[in-house]
């Protein structure tokens, strides 16, 4: 008998967004349109989604069958033990797609894909999809901390309904998810008619693939990262290493480091800010007790962090990544011969002492 290779882990796409962002329409889109792929969607509600009756081929208390051979199915408690349902049926999914209500934060549905076993050993977490509505997105961050989560979490964020506000303001919009989140891909849409295959199955919250696709994820805005013609990147002149906005937080900023300073948000009530750290090798006795500690330390504000490492004596680069006090790291790739071998970690946070960890990552250097 010839052993079968183990399946490959499906993707899972965590798809966020305020009530009337369009997350309904979009998600209508994958459950009638003929992509030819087979996609498991989990809803909150059916009666939110408000699937069309036509569509539906089969159905029972929890999953409705789709004419185009998806499925989508309500969450009743327990994501684990839904998903583990879906994994039980005949015939293998593309990927699944996980609706968080309008205000729930992304973190505690990713994480579950990061802390169960069996789970984790059949899916893999592939990006999450925040859509923001370009009319209202200035007045939600003003009343919503969680509208500022879900674009500070995301890895791909879809800028929608942008045919009811002025191309000026589109440009404004895309300023403030910049200044939040400044690594997202950021799609401009109207009607939720973003490409699928741009939001879908993109590798994109797997530091190791993000990397593959684009080596240079880690360095955009920075002043050495010249863009060639095939990246994809937006820039605008946003130092996103320093997103203060005269909020009572006590961050030391303005210390003359060497980051890329630029304007600020337009938007006063952002609270998220993203800090760069970058520096030669690393020690690994000392950069494994100091993350491990920053994690535990300041985990509730640390949103996401992502890093690649330079070990001193260490042939390969090191690709670290976490969520909250979550922290996970491997080794992905030799260094190439003309590679500069440095490291840079990128938090994503609320009331992160910028000086504070600048001074401890630079503690960690192979050097000092």
């Amino acid at each position: 008998m010839t052993e079968t290779a183990p399946a490959k882990p499906i993707p899972v796409t965590v798809l966020t967004g305020y009530l009337g962002a369009g997350k309904t329409t979009l998600l209508n889109r994958i459950l009638s349109e003929n992509h030819g792929k087979k996609y498991a969607v989990i809803v909150n509600e059916f009666g939110e989604i408000g699937i069309d009756n036509d569509l539906i081929v089969e159905s029972d208390e929890e999953i409705y069958e789709m004419n185009n051979g998806c499925v989508c199915c309500t969450v009743r408690g327990d994501l684990i033990r839904v998903v583990e349902g879906l994994m039980r049926r005949p015939g293998r999914f593309d990927g699944i797609i996980v609706e968080t209500t309008g205000l729930a934060d992304p973190v505690p549905v990713a994480q579950t894909f990061f802390m169960d076993d069996d789970v984790r050993a059949k899916t893999e977490l592939d990006a999450v999809v925040a859509l923001v509505d370009a009319k209202h997105l200035p007045l939600r961050l003003k009343d919503s901390r969680e509208a500022e989560d879900q674009i500070a979490f995301a890895d791909v964020v879809v800028v929608n309904k942008t045919d009811l506000v002025s191309p000026e303001e589109v440009a404004r919009i895309e300023d403030i998810v910049r200044a939040i989140n400044p690594s997202a891909r950021i799609y401009k849409t109207t009607r939720s008619g973003v490409d699928l295959a741009r939001v879908l199955d993109q590798g994109a919250f797997n530091l190791e693939r993000a990397l593959e696709n684009d080596p240079h994820f880690l360095e955009h805005g920075h002043d050495d990262h010249v863009c060639g013609p095939d990246c994809d990147h937006h820039h605008h002149d946003h130092g996103h290493d320093h997103h203060h906005h005269g909020h009572d937080h006590d961050h030391a900023h303005d210390h003359g480091h060497d980051h890329h300073h630029g304007a600020v948000s337009p938007i006063h009530d952002v609270t998220v800010q993203s800090v760069s750290l970058r520096g030669g090798e690393m020690n690994p006795e000392r950069f494994f007790p100091w993350i491990q500690k920053v994690t535990q330390t300041d985990g509730p504000n640390i949103l996401r962090l992502k890093g690649i490492i330079a070990f001193k004596g260490d042939a390969e680069r090191y690709v670290v990544q976490g969520v909250h006090m979550i922290i996970e790291g491997d080794h992905q790739r030799p260094w190439k011969e003309d590679e500069k071998r440095e490291s840079r970690l990128v938090f994503i946070g609320r009331e992160l002492d910028r000086e504070k960890l600048e001074k401890s990552f630079n503690a960690c250097l192979a050097t000092a």
